[in-house]
């Protein structure tokens, strides 16, 4: 997904509807991961930090894990709406 694919499709309240929230949090982890992925994709190269590397490869190990875990029906699945939150549409694939 492209930085503004992302940004709209954080917008909506069905990517607030997914994941993981940590104790008092407001917002799941993977629409805050989407959050951070935006900015990521707004740095060259050059301003990537070893924390935005780590970050990256979180990103790529979550996405890793649950395209295993493929439902059935994924255009309207909770799976899909997650993995949309970290960057990921698996209806493009």
């Amino acid at each position: 997904m492209t930085a503004g694919e992302i940004e709209e499709w954080l917008a909506t309240g069905q990517s607030r509807s997914v994941g993981f929230k940590r104790d008092g949090a407001s917002e799941s982890v993977g629409h805050a991961s989407g959050r951070r992925i935006v900015d990521l994709l707004g740095k060259k190269v050059a301003e990537l930090s070893d924390d935005d590397y780590a970050h990256m490869r979180k990103v790529v190990g979550y996405v890793h894990r649950h395209l295993a875990q493929r439902p059935e029906n994924i255009y309207t699945s909770r799976w899909r709406y997650s993995l949309m939150n970290w960057g990921h549409d698996p209806a493009k694939e």
